[in-house]
């Protein structure tokens, strides 16, 4: 079944937007690496890979409807962070963008009348809202430290024993 170009610019641009919110994570595992907290940089590096697989998804999606995915340029800001707060911070910041962009694929489907990829932008909408709701989680209980470095490194052990493809 054919998809609407401009529909399908809309995923490439999705794609490519999922690539870089991988090597975003995998600058994030970098910091907490440089900082010795290797148990978030073991979390961020699953976040990565999760990444990967979600835009893994949406490539196999217009493959399945004959169109061509086409990665685009990816850009990065180069920042980096040097605590866990400001690294889930900008982690927050950019599921926020990711969610978005999964709200205007929706926007697109609708205006193109695209009614078979609902089930696809259900399901990444439902994982939005889990991937800024653990986030948001994250952040508060490093808020609630309040700069105790003991009960950082137990968040540190914590999300360090989190499997691959679990949240």
């Amino acid at each position: 079944m054919k998809i609407a170009q401009e529909y399908a610019d809309a995923i490439n641009d999705q794609i490519t937007l999922e690539y870089t919110a991988s090597l975003v994570y995998r600058q994030l595992a970098v910091d907490m690496e440089a900082i010795d907290l290797s148990g978030i940089a073991k979390w961020f590096l699953a976040q990565a890979e999760e990444e990967v697989e979600h835009a893994q998804k949406f490539t196999q999606y217009l493959l399945d409807r004959d169109a061509h995915p086409v990665l685009k340029t990816i850009e990065l800001s180069g920042s980096t962070v040097d605590n866990a707060l400001d690294a889930f911070k900008a982690s927050l910041a950019h599921e926020e963008k990711v969610s978005e962009s999964i709200r205007n694929l929706y926007r697109v489907a609708d205006k193109v009348g695209d009614i078979d990829s609902r089930p696809l932008l259900h399901w990444f909408l439902d994982e939005q809202v889990e991937e800024e709701s653990t986030v948001s989680e994250i952040i508060g209980r490093i808020e609630l430290l309040a700069g105790d470095g003991s009960g950082l490194l137990e968040i540190d052990k914590q999300l360090g024993s989190r499997e691959e493809g679990e949240d």
